[in-house]
C-alpha cells in the first residue's frame, strides 16, 4: 500500500472507539479492502492503534522512512 502510495501518509493512529482520519495508515488498517479483510486485530478491546504500532518496525526493518515529530507524524515506502 505504501508503495503504490508513492509519497508520505499520515499515520492517525486511534483507538477503536474512535474513527480513523480517512486517507491514513490507521484507516486502511481498519479497511475491508485491506489484505485482511478490515480489522486487523483479533479481540474487541485490543484492537486499533496500528498506526501507531506497526510503523516503527516497518522503519527498524528497513521498509519505510518514518517522521519523528510530536505529532501528526507521517510515513512512506523506501
Amino acid at each position: 500500500m505504501l508503495k503504490e502510495h508513492g509519497d508520505w501518509i499520515e499515520l492517525g493512529s486511534a483507538d477503536e472507539q474512535k474513527a480513523a482520519k480517512d486517507g491514513t495508515i490507521e484507516a486502511w488498517a481498519r479497511s475491508a479492502d485491506n489484505p485482511v479483510g478490515g480489522w486487523y486485530g483479533i479481540k474487541k478491546g485490543l484492537r486499533g492503534r496500528f498506526g501507531m504500532y506497526v510503523p516503527p518496525l516497518l522503519e527498524e526493518l528497513g521498509m519505510a522512512e518514518l517522521e519523528h515529530n510530536a505529532r501528526n507524524n507521517r510515513m512512506r515506502a523506501i
